[in-house]
């Protein structure tokens, strides 16, 4: 039977403390409502439960932020739901969010609502943007009315907070109170009554009318962990809501705020593990959205490599830098994120790309886009510095924002609007900056800036710009420009590398590079020849490209991100998109063209190797490769062809073939190709052709070295162009590997190492 509220008590009441499973007691009416989670039924992953925390306050669920909500529905007996007008009702809540949103169309991000405000009925309790939360009820006679938090009492990141709302109708009022205590009010007409919204239900963690994003993402949805949820039929007075915060406080925390620790809210990679598509020894976020890595940095024994991260959702929205760090580029740990929007005149609307130095005294410095819409143009280039040091800040999880931009893009300095992914370097004379742009009517461009003291710059003039005429391709903008000395070439001229990423009408979104030389005085590059070339010819999978001088080695090492292919539906099925590709070590080599190779620390992942082989024939090959399979694997490879004139090698192959990925040279047309014609059967895959483009090899075998991680395929050819491709295969039995060629030829040799997780 049923319990009804007393005059005092709550009408609703949820506690969240079950710990696990996949439903929420409402204390009040014993209805166990159903916690909404994408992976209950896992499509990629093992399916699991909500995710639940523990913490000082006892323990909690945690929202992700784009699937996690609660919807209760209401019994035609039941007085909680059925009242078409209320004169007064209260919320109490504790809230941990873990990031805000943008607040897109002017709406909350809801903790729990019942609300129409169209048709002004109902009642919405959320959050808005930079931490702000507001109160909004429906009036009987129309009136939609509104209670916002104050400047200064915006509801933290990382941290509990209780957070109270009150209607008193009959007083005429409307009330918030933070932590116990009250923060704002605003009147009403004596009298008043809440109109209640009887023709939906009751939601937690979603909006009742929440904006769409590629018809699949639902906004307006919190993140973090709550607890303790309460909904009363009357106003509750000051020192009632003081008292229920005292409460807590004596009861489970020895009279003070209770504390949250990082690990007890921070996005959980754990389901994605069993993820049979997201690679698992490529950086990644712990879930979620990320784009392009930047910023890599090498700092008191540690590597930092920042990214570009949605912490809401799986999804490109309300951009914020995440952070990875690591003692060997190989092993990562997730650290909170870095920079976000926040409040203020710099950057609310977006930390975009951006590259990291040093300063005047050794210390990590940041350099980032901000984005400010209410600025024009509304990028600029902006500074972060680091609280390091080695007792307080170790992992430079810390940064403070420099409080105004340090450059503002005027109107005749690139193509105006379009100002963006400062790269900046440090030498003895000073610092440089290279920002991403493009020269009206002429194409992309990377513009120079110089300054002595790190702040204060001049511009200097176009680095290098593109000419559109010659190479259509290039586009009207660049981004995220990279500028790495190789060293001296055989004539012992210096030599230098810059990497470019064009975008805009017309434009092939890879990553393009040119070998020449710096001519300080003017600050500008000349080529050694006016052609770009390719890195990675995997069209569109190798792209966002960041770069460091690791001062540990003198190696030079290309960051980039590697693109999932996949459409919005999946995307959301999976919880995650996109991951970085493998750190690339970049150098001269002695014919004077550009030398690749995976940083040799990978080999550290190695576990046990399947085969080893030399000198057999494609037929020899392949009965030796009858039982080798898996989806984490190294392969090193090396044949020579006899006839042949196409050959390569069958990865993530099904026994009968139904599904396979060839990677294969053409010796004729002397390129790298892979053929994706076969690679999935699942409907919604988009991976599909054959993509490739121009290695010539003057006569050499064709040597590849490998990468296969779950959906990831990275090839590096002879030390000279890498190919980045996706896979999704259907089947799990998609496991095998194959050696193929359309003539005879000779695997000079063959070995093939297991790999493992990074996490």
């Amino acid at each position: 039977m049923n319990q009804r509220p007393d005059n005092r008590g709550p009408m609703m009441y949820w506690p969240f403390n079950e710990g696990a499973g996949a439903s929420a007691l409402e204390y009040v009416s014993q209805v166990r409502d159903e916690i909404q989670y994408v992976f209950k039924q896992a499509k990629f992953t093992e399916p699991c439960d909500p995710l639940w925390r523990k913490s000082a306050l006892g323990g909690g669920l945690s929202f992700d932020g784009y699937s996690t909500y609660i919807s209760h529905s209401f019994q035609e007996e039941d007085p909680a739901g059925t009242s078409q007008y209320r004169s007064a009702i209260s919320i109490g809540v504790w809230v941990a969010p873990r990031s805000y949103e943008v607040g897109d169309d002017g709406k909350l991000s809801a903790i729990v609502n019942r609300h129409n405000k169209e048709q002004r009925q109902g009642y919405l309790l959320g959050m808005y943007r930079h931490g702000s939360w507001s109160f909004q009820v429906g009036l009987e006679g129309g009136e939609w009315k509104e209670i916002w938090s104050p400047d200064g009492y915006e509801l933290p990141k990382y941290e509990w907070s209780y957070v109270n709302a009150v209607f008193d109708g009959n007083q005429g009022e409307m009330k918030l109170f933070l932590n116990g205590r009250k923060i704002a009010s605003t009147g009403l007409p004596r009298g008043s009554r809440l109109t209640e919204a009887t023709s939906t239900n009751l939601l937690i963690g979603k909006n009742n009318h929440s904006s769409q994003l590629a018809k699949v993402f639902s906004l307006h949805m919190f993140s973090g962990i709550m607890e303790e949820l309460k909904i009363y039929p009357r106003a509750l007075s000051e020192d009632e809501v003081a008292a229920s915060y005292q409460l807590v406080l004596d009861s489970t925390c020895e009279g003070v705020h209770p504390s949250l620790k990082y690990d007890e809210i921070k996005l959980d990679r754990t389901p994605l593990l069993a993820d049979r598509h997201r690679p698992q020894y490529h950086v990644s976020p712990p879930a979620h959205w990320m784009n392009e890595p930047h910023a890599p940095i090498y700092f008191d024994g540690q590597y930092h490599l920042f990214y570009q991260h949605n912490p809401h959702g799986p999804f490109f929205h309300q951009i914020h830098w995440g952070h990875w760090v690591s003692e060997d580029l190989v092993h990562w740990r997730d650290l909170p994120v870095a920079l976000a929007p926040e409040k203020d005149e710099l950057a609310p609307d977006g930390i975009w790309s951006g590259s990291a130095t040093y300063d005047a005294d050794g210390l990590p410095v940041l350099f980032f886009t901000a984005g400010n819409d209410s600025a024009s143009p509304n990028q600029s280039v902006a500074l972060a510095r680091s609280t390091y040091s080695r007792d307080k800040d170790p992992d430079l999880v810390h940064w403070v924002k420099h409080p105004e931009p340090l450059i503002v893009q005027k109107k005749g300095i690139g193509l105006f609007g379009d100002f963006r992914d400062p790269f900046v370097w440090k030498d003895d004379d000073g610092w440089y900056a290279l920002v991403g742009s493009g020269i009206e009517g002429e194409g992309g461009a990377a513009l120079a800036f110089s300054s002595q003291d790190m702040l204060n710059w001049t511009y200097k003039g176009p680095f290098f710009k593109a000419d559109i005429e010659k190479f259509p391709y290039l586009g009207p903008i660049w981004e995220l420009p990279v500028f790495l000395p190789l060293g001296s070439d055989k004539q012992g001229v210096n030599k230098h590398l810059l990497l470019v990423s064009p975008v805009g009408e017309g434009a092939d979104v890879e990553v393009f590079y040119w070998i020449g030389q710096l001519d300080k005085q003017n600050l500008m590059f000349i080529p050694d020849q006016e052609e770009p070339q390719l890195i990675d010819v995997g069209d569109f999978h190798f792209t966002g490209p960041s770069g460091m001088v690791d001062p540990k080695t003198g190696r030079k090492i290309v960051f980039t991100i590697a693109q999932g292919d996949r459409t919005s539906e999946l995307e959301y099925q999976s919880g995650w998109a996109h991951n970085g590709g493998l750190p690339l070590s970049v150098y001269l080599r002695e014919d004077g063209r550009l030398g690749i190779e995976p940083i040799q620390e990978l080999e550290s992942l190695r576990g046990e190797k399947q085969l080893s082989l030399r000198d057999k024939s494609l037929s020899e090959a392949n009965v030796l490769l009858q039982d080798v399979q898996g989806d984490m694997l190294e392969i090193r490879l090396e044949m020579e062809p006899g006839s042949a004139k196409q050959f390569g090698i069958k990865i993530r192959r099904t026994p009968d073939g139904e599904e396979e990925t060839l990677l294969y040279y053409d010796l004729n047309h002397s390129m790298l190709l892979v053929d994706r014609s076969k690679t999935t059967l699942h409907p919604g895959e988009k991976c599909g052709g054959t993509q490739g483009g121009n290695l010539e090899l003057h006569g050499e075998n064709l040597k590849l070295h490998m990468y296969l991680d779950r959906s990831m395929v990275e090839a590096y050819a002879n030390g000279l162009k890498s190919l980045t491709t996706r896979v999704y295969p259907s089947r799990r039995d998609a496991l095998g590997i194959q050696i193929w060629g359309d003539g005879s030829l000779t695997v000079k040799s063959m070995e093939v190492w297991d790999m493992q997780s990074i996490w």
